[in-house]
């Protein structure tokens, strides 16, 4: 089940909502998210929330052991059996293919492995559980005594399937304690309203736009056909995801949660550095909290702080995918942040708008690596971006850019924090106050339109 879904707009979402505020007490109100949370995830995994309960089952029990633990020996072992236990699924579900097949090509062995689907969030609600072991061996957080609490914060449906990663200790006291105000509910919804339509308008119709650019199996036509479709992906990549977090993060509010923001507008950046502070903000947290740091991060001289920096985005590449061209995004980035970081002198000198050109070229780079599996197509795209004997433009772009003419600068703006500026502005006028409610509605009611008409629906993030 998706946000984006009629199903879930029509039925899901109404029937939660009217059961967990019918509820007085908080307990029910916690029955009754975790009950439609496993409805939500096993609509498209029905066997596979068994999977996501039983890596609950086994973190609420190690970290329970962990507490009673008497020694730090003893401690760290169960850290290190949650750490391996949790990672287990995630390894064989979406890596042992890659690993297996990998290992054949090098050594020259055939191995027959029949890969298994991968489980929808997997890699989500791996990371939060983590959060949850690490930070009860940390001392951090008191252990989750109550297993229904722990598996409310796992599979609580608003974050579960594609973020942003929640980590434990910033959400422990809602699990315990919370409320919704009308303001919290009226925010909530408008929020999710704006995400919805991001993504069902902008994400949605940038997704059929770059289909005339990088349709399956060919490369660009054109050098303006290349950097267009590279461009297009990058605004679909950008409104997908950050509309799945806008509808989280709203719908997290109207249920009495608080969640972080996961995306700050990254494509106004003026460096590499900005740019990932601003773009899966929870992603980079994690890698940050739990293993940059933990690695000893930039404390033990600049050579050690580059194979840390090397061994993050190592993982990052390989968190978004199991293949060869997400590792080579996440070395692209290394690099990019590394010279950023040791030329950041030297950086600021440069007028402000060529760093933010050139960080936004790089970011479109980046994505046209991350877009092809097959590296064989990803060569050839990158041949046409720069100059590999193509025309300037092909009739089939020229064409698709006069249908969308309207379309592109409107999604240029979607991009830019044009409306959050405009709710600051209004707010200053205490009679025009409805208008964002009224605008939010409207942005709804049209998503609707768009969506009974759309073949089109997809969510790019579930992959990952």
């Amino acid at each position: 089940m998706v946000f984006s879904g009629l199903t879930f707009l029509l039925l899901f979402l109404p029937a939660l909502l009217i059961l967990y505020f019918l509820s007085r007490d908080l307990r029910w109100r916690n029955g009754v998210l975790v009950v439609f949370s496993l409805i939500f995830y096993a609509w498209g995994e029905p066997v596979m929330v068994l999977l996501l309960i039983g890596t609950t089952l086994f973190n609420y029990l190690i970290a329970r052991a962990m507490d009673r633990a008497n020694s730090a020996a003893g401690k760290r072992l169960c850290l290190v059996l949650g750490v391996i236990g949790s990672l287990a699924g995630l390894l064989y579900f979406k890596y042992a293919g890659f690993f297996l097949t990998t290992l054949s090509d090098l050594f020259g062995f055939r191995l027959s492995f029949n890969a298994p689907r991968l489980p929808i969030g997997i890699s989500f609600y791996t990371f939060q559980i983590l959060t949850y072991t690490v930070d009860v061996y940390r001392g951090k957080t008191p252990v989750q005594k109550s297993f229904w609490r722990l598996l409310l914060y796992v599979s609580c449906f608003p974050q579960l399937i594609a973020g942003p990663i929640v980590q434990y200790s910033d959400v422990a006291a809602a699990l315990d304690q919370r409320s919704t105000a009308m303001e919290d509910f009226t925010d909530g919804m408008r929020r999710f309203l704006l995400g919805l339509g991001k993504k069902v308008i902008l994400a949605n119709t940038c997704g059929s736009f770059l289909l005339s650019f990088l349709p399956a199996g060919t490369a660009p036509q054109s050098v303006g056909g290349a950097w267009l479709g590279g461009f297009l992906y990058a605004l679909q990549l950008y409104f997908d995801f950050s509309a799945y977090s806008d509808m989280a993060i709203g719908l997290g509010r109207v249920l009495g949660f608080s969640y972080k923001e996961n995306f700050l507008y990254p494509y106004l950046s003026d460096s590499p550095t900005a740019f990932w502070r601003r773009w899966h903000i929870s992603l980079g947290s994690f890698f940050r909290d739990y293993v940059y740091i933990p690695l000893g991060g930039s404390r033990r001289g600049k050579g050690r702080r580059i194979l840390n920096l090397l061994i993050v985005w190592a993982l990052t590449g390989l968190w978004h995918g199991a293949a060869w061209n997400f590792v080579i995004w996440g070395l692209y980035w290394f690099v990019l942040l590394v010279i950023d970081k040791d030329l950041s002198k030297l950086w600021e000198k440069i007028p402000r708008f060529l760093r933010w050109l050139f960080t936004l070229v790089a970011a479109v780079v980046g994505w046209v690596i991350f877009y092809y599996t097959d590296l064989a197509a990803l060569g050839a795209h990158l041949s046409a971006m720069f100059g590999g004997g193509l025309p300037w433009m092909d009739d089939g772009a020229l064409s698709s850019l006069r249908q969308y003419a309207l379309f592109l600068p409107l999604a240029c703006i979607g991009a830019m924090p044009i409306v959050p500026r405009l709710k600051q502005a209004v707010q200053k006028h205490p009679g025009l106050g409805c208008l964002g409610t009224v605008f939010a509605v409207a942005v709804g009611l049209v998503s609707l339109l768009f969506l009974v008409q759309q073949s089109y629906n997809p969510f790019i993030y579930f992959r990952f």
